[in-house]
């Protein structure tokens, strides 16, 4: 197989992004057809993208036999289920985060994939941005020393419109942006998360009330070996999208992240100023390239996923403790990684800390 057709379901803002790269970017890859519950919308990325075939359902889509793999860019409830159909088509896929709202959910979708014996790669983009690639390859040579502080920070300019709220159907924002900073803090710690305390409000962004959802949020961590770390996140920012991480080790600190746009920095009478960072596709352009490319790639040649099933129910799980402490105004444990280990059931392995 020279190239790898693929299919991409759910063409909102995201999955038109990921249906470009795929169409004009990734040579390995042939997009065959896109589908989206909004069928006129799915025509018009289709007619955009230079493709023939485009549906208003996944079914269809999964039907075709010129079509190996899928990208699963719907909203976030539906994840879940699109990747078992997916799954049982004997397609491979490649699942935008989170895996599911509900662990139970996810590990059913884990567990259809593991009987297809297909391939699944979770959307944790970040991994391969080369600054934090960069920064993952300094902790593994020990340039900072043993990590035992973790800082994250994710703020939005602007909040995502009211129809991404509506109905929970993108979950809260512990599952929507802080799975980033804590599928971050796992991986750049190379430590799981023991223990979550999260505090949140809606100060911002009021009208989030009404959905149940927070508009700010802190969530301190404790993890396994002793570290300690703490996640912020911020729907509206007004400045800028402001992503920034830093691990302080035994030996040393790595900072990731910048909110300038450019290297122009302009100096009059009124003070600095500089062009920031406006939105989070123009901040992780490569990022998403390189995810996509290294999902066709691993599928063509039968490589292992770097960012497999399990990287994500593990997230996931981090997810749901800390919306759970939000809930509950309490810390709570994460039980031992190990359960996660085969998609057992109650995998997110909650309890409140004593």
């Amino acid at each position: 197989m020279s190239k790898l057709g693929i299919g991409v379901i759910g063409v909102g803002t995201l999955g038109r992004r990921h249906a470009e790269n795929l169409r004009r970017a990734i040579p390995a890859a042939q997009l065959i057809a896109v589908a989206d519950a909004d069928g006129g919308r799915a025509k018009q990325v289709a007619s955009e993208l230079e493709i023939q075939h485009h549906f208003d359902n996944v079914e269809d889509l999964l039907e075709r036999e010129d079509i190996q793999a899928v990208v699963v860019a719907t909203p976030s409830r539906f994840h879940a289920s699109v990747t078992r159909l997916a799954a049982v088509a004997g397609k491979h896929v490649f699942c935008e985060k989170p895996p599911a709202l509900l662990m139970e959910e996810a590990e059913s979708a884990m567990s259809a994939v593991a009987k297809a014996g297909v391939q699944f790669q979770i959307g944790f983009m970040r991994r391969y941005d080369p600054p934090y690639t960069r920064a993952k390859k300094l902790i593994e040579a020990g340039e900072i020393g043993e990590p035992i502080l973790f800082k994250s920070i994710g703020r939005d300019r602007q909040p995502p419109p009211r129809s991404f709220f509506q109905g929970g159907i993108n979950g809260t924002l512990f599952l929507d942006a802080a799975i980033h900073e804590f599928d971050l803090a796992r991986w750049l710690m190379n430590d799981e998360v023991a223990e979550v305390h999260s505090f949140g409000g809606v100060r911002a962004c009021p009208e989030l009330a009404e959905f149940g959802d927070v508009d700010s949020a802190v969530v301190n961590m404790r993890f396994g070996r002793g570290g300690i770390g703490n996640v912020e996140c911020l729907r509206k920012s007004n400045y800028g999208y402001d992503i920034r991480t830093e691990v302080v080790g035994s030996r040393g600190a790595l900072e990731i992240g910048y909110l300038r746009q450019t290297a122009q920095l302009v100096l009059t009478s009124a003070g600095a100023s500089y062009d920031t960072v406006d939105h989070w596709l123009v901040r992780f352009a490569d990022a998403y390239l390189n995810e996509l490319g290294y999902f066709v790639d691993a599928v063509l040649k039968e490589k292992p996923m770097q960012v497999d099933g399990q990287e994500g129910l593990r997230a996931l799980a981090v997810c749901l403790a800390a919306e759970r402490s939000h809930r509950e105004s309490r810390p709570v444990a994460l039980e031992s990684s190990a359960r996660l280990e085969g998609n057992t059931k109650n995998a997110a392995g909650l309890e409140i800390a004593r």
